[in-house]
């Protein structure tokens, strides 16, 4: 299964610890929202991202499907 690429926005600014949580993915700052982008493998992955977004108590802004092109 090839990778897709998504873009996980998320509420406000994370802190350096926070965005260590996200070590393969890259942590970009999109005032008022942080944007997560990265590779999702298949739906087991995406549900860990999520899980993790979820657990750090972080507020979901929206998920996308982003294209190659946009790397």
């Amino acid at each position: 299964m090839t990778p897709l690429r998504y873009e996980f926005r998320v509420a406000g600014r994370l802190s350096e610890h926070t965005r260590g949580a996200f070590p393969d993915m890259t942590v970009l700052d999109a005032p008022p929202e942080t944007i997560i982008r990265g590779e999702v493998i298949d739906d087991s992955h995406m549900h860990g991202v999520l899980a993790l977004i979820q657990n750090l108590g972080l507020r979901v802004v929206s998920v996308n499907q982003v294209a190659d092109s946009e790397r």
